[in-house]
């Protein structure tokens, strides 16, 4: 039997990820002041426009305009041809917490409501579907080779699409890859999908050698793409939360992670189901394995918690949750704890995925 599954990435500069990295950079200069800072920020941004939105309670002073723009800065948008620069007006309406929702946080409580699901599988090294890792380890290709200037004409922004046949469940080849980049107008489209054929795609193939290389290669689809970002679509804070986590192949609860302190358990939660997950996976319990809850605001234990296989299970599923929570109590407080959440790593996961990336403490394998 074979079928496919396609999933796709972003680029840092895409309008989403401009947000997303700005939300989450306010987080990390909240958690930098008080490791209990609450923050929940949106961010906006369009033609010549940044609008920053949400709630911060903490107690030290954040430059939320210089944090904004030193992003757009790093991200590249530096020259005024792209119709948005770290130069562009700001605007800001962020004010603290509502004390309604405070008054159970404090006390250890989730700080909404909602329902989280974390996903492995052993595809990939990363226990992650390979999809979505191609399609992350490309955009990130092309995000390095416009800044080390190898290919020297690309622009901000850019998007990757991967399709993979399976067959009898494996994945057996990469049959279509989808590229998208703004790129100086000087250069053709056959120029620019020669380079990133050579300096893109075929580095990334190089680490999976089992695929066939027997793929179909488009490249800026309509043809032309020679200004991204914000001017020509407008970005939101929370809009990637496919790009965020498994690429559509795994399920979803709805809730966005960046521009959220860990109390939020649509963060936390996300991050303490992917750690049990992909733990099972990697000791061998099971092939593929989702690990679901659902929280209340205020209440720091889950209402529901489930652990499915998909039928793949080397072991009980009994025996697997008794793994599962020995290895991480799900109350709010405890997943803070012993993920070491409360601390300022969250800008590097508004790009190029949540998981899949050993730096991170929800990614580690705990020997037990």
């Amino acid at each position: 039997m074979l079928n496919n599954f396609t999933s796709e990435s972003v680029a840092a500069g895409h309008p989403d990820k401009i947000c997303d990295q700005i939300s989450d950079a306010i987080v990390d200069a909240a958690l930098t002041i008080d490791t209990h800072s609450r923050v929940a920020v949106e961010t906006l941004v369009t033609t010549n426009c940044i609008v920053l939105a949400g709630e911060v309670t903490c107690p030290g002073h954040i430059n939320y305009a210089a944090i904004a723009r030193s992003v757009i800065k790093d991200l590249g948008y530096t020259k005024p041809i792209y119709r948005f620069t770290q130069q562009s007006p700001i605007s800001i309406y962020i004010h603290q917490q509502s004390p309604d929702i405070a008054q159970g946080v404090d006390d250890g409580g989730a700080g909404d409501q909602g329902m989280m699901f974390g996903f492995a599988c052993n595809q990939t090294p990363e226990y992650m579907p390979l999809p979505i890792t191609l399609a992350h380890r490309l955009v990130q290709a092309i995000d390095q080779a416009r800044i080390n200037r190898t290919i020297p004409y690309l622009r901000p922004d850019g998007k990757a699409e991967v399709c993979v046949d399976y067959k009898n469940g494996k994945p057996y080849q990469v049959s279509t890859i989808v590229l998208a980049v703004p790129h100086d107008p000087a250069i053709t489209n056959s120029h620019l999908s020669a380079d990133l054929k050579n300096h893109v795609i075929k580095p990334i193939l190089s680490h999976y050698p089992l695929l066939s290389t027997h793929y179909s290669l488009i490249v800026n689809g309509t043809g032309k793409w020679e200004i991204g970002g914000p001017s020509s679509d407008t970005g939101v804070t929370g809009r990637k939360i496919i790009v965020d986590t498994y690429g559509g192949w795994a399920r979803h609860g709805g809730g966005a992670f960046s521009g959220k302190d860990p109390s939020k358990v649509d963060r936390s939660g996300a991050y303490a189901t992917r750690f049990l997950a992909k733990n099972i996976v990697a000791h061998g319990l099971a092939d593929q394995c989702e690990v679901r809850v659902a929280y209340v605001i205020g209440q720091e234990n889950p209402v529901a918690v489930d652990i499915e296989t998909f039928g793949t299970h080397k072991k009980s599923i009994k025996v697997i949750r008794d793994f599962a929570n020995q290895l991480l109590d799900l109350r709010v407080p405890s997943i803070l704890e012993t993920l070491n959440l409360r601390q300022p790593v969250y800008r590097p996961t508004a790009t190029y995925g949540h998981f899949g990336r050993d730096n991170f403490p929800w990614e580690q394998i705990k020997l037990i």
